[in-house]
């Protein structure tokens, strides 16, 4: 039995191994950035004509993640206002948005209203988009007294995911000509570099950006930061001499990613520090690199249970055996009856149950399961695999009852009926 007394006790005996660890999170922003000076450069030059109350270009920022896009246009954005406050200047209005998390038009606009405006908030939902519209112009020349910059992180998916975002991009770089305080200045930040090609010819036209794009970082310059940051990060000694390059060469071999070097760097210290050991030692960077590589869908799918894994492996028969044919749920259903007479103790569940355990699998991010309508008739829901046939094969070899049934070829595919709600009907053409 874990004595978690005795555990706690020895934890606070044990020497310290980090001075401030939050120094070793991607949010962090150090007084210096290294190697990225012509970055740096750039966007201070655009957006010095601030300091003389001009509008800078909108920017584009290009790069992979992890290689400092957020971090430098933090570094810029707290210069700057320094810089205006020594001036006596109206500070610029900062907003960052993360279009994977505000992902919709009317977010968007919402979003931005209520960062000016947080004690009169915005609904989020309910209101025509023309009206949030009107309410951002409104309180823009009333909250903002000069520049506004509105900074859309990973912006490539607010243009992917949302048919309108090429109208909301549209109005919101043209939405100077009826602001009479403000003015508003766009940062779109992307890890695509080609998304503009999907963009509309209007929205190019009215952004008039400019481009900036960052480059991955080697070993060597993952090795200068690492550096930096672990200098005020841990207690003297708490590193062996070789962890940085250790951490940098991972890294660098892997994705160039300062973000995941600082998190391997920062996830070995805390193994070492819950192992209770004075040091951090290359055999925590390894445990850190696994833990963090890790690939959480096979974990997942490891621990389903039978029956969920039956339902799963009734989709990969017939995305297998079917490939480009659109598979419903009654297909699943069909196919399930059919493996289930041949896996062991396996009880019958019925369609709604495998139709429930289907939105419970859409829902973790394994199969999309998308509702279409088809007229009169009725809605159907699409079913196919988010994650690749052979990876799916792989997580499910755990489980010794369906270990042969992945060559299986439902007999259901060459009929010409389905099953629904229990009935067999005609598969329509």
């Amino acid at each position: 039995m874990f004595d978690i007394d005795n555990y706690f006790e020895n934890f606070v005996k044990t020497n310290k191994i980090f001075e401030e660890r939050n120094i070793l999170r991607p949010e962090f922003v150090p007084k210096i950035l290294p190697h990225r000076d012509n970055q740096i450069r750039k966007i201070a030059e655009i957006v010095a004509c601030t300091l003389k109350n001009s509008k800078p270009s909108n920017i584009f920022i290009f790069g992979k993640t992890g290689t400092g896009k957020t971090a430098v246009v933090n570094y810029v954005k707290g210069h700057l206002n320094i810089q205006c406050r020594n001036s006596e200047l109206p500070e610029p209005k900062w907003i960052s948005l993360n279009c994977q998390q505000v992902n919709s038009s009317y977010r968007v606009l919402a979003r931005i209203c209520n960062e000016l405006d947080p004690y009169n908030p915005v609904p989020i939902a309910g209101w025509p988009i023309d009206v949030v519209f009107d309410k951002l112009i409104e309180k823009l020349d009333t909250y903002v007294h000069g520049i506004c910059f509105i900074i859309l992180d990973e912006i490539d998916i607010l243009v992917k995911k949302m048919k309108k975002s090429h109208d909301i991009l549209y109005n919101l770089a043209r939405i100077n000509s009826r602001l009479k305080q403000a003015k508003v200045n766009i940062i779109g930040i992307s890890n695509v570099l080609n998304f503009k090609n999907s963009l509309d010819p209007r929205v190019l036209s009215s952004l008039g950006e400019e481009e900036i794009v960052f480059p991955a970082y080697n070993a060597q310059e993952l090795k200068e930061i690492l550096d930096q940051r672990a200098n005020f990060a841990f207690q003297r000694g708490a590193l062996a001499h070789d962890i940085i390059p250790l951490c940098a060469a991972l890294a660098a071999k892997e994705h160039g990613d300062a973000r995941k070097a600082l998190d391997l760097l920062r996830k070995a210290g805390e193994l070492a520090e819950r192992r209770q050991s004075p040091s951090i030692t290359s055999d925590f960077v390894y445990f850190a690199q696994n833990d963090i590589e890790k690939d959480k869908m096979k974990e997942y799918c490891e621990s389903l249970p039978l029956q969920s894994k039956a339902i799963l492996l009734s989709i990969y028969a017939m995305q297998k055996n079917r490939a480009g044919n659109a598979i419903i749920t009654g297909d699943v259903y069909s196919c399930y009856l059919e493996l289930q007479k041949q896996i062991p103790g396996l009880n019958k569940l019925s369609q709604r149950r495998v139709s429930e355990i289907i939105r419970e699998l859409d829902l973790s991010g394994i199969v999309n399961a998308q509702i279409k309508s088809n007229g009169r008739y009725g809605r159907t829901k699409f079913i196919n695999l988010n994650i690749p046939l052979e990876d799916l094969n792989k997580y499910l070899l755990n489980e010794n009852r369906l270990n042969d049934l992945f060559d299986y070829r439902p007999k259901c595919i060459g009929s010409n009926i389905t099953c629904f709600k229990g009935q067999k009907y005609v598969k329509l053409g």
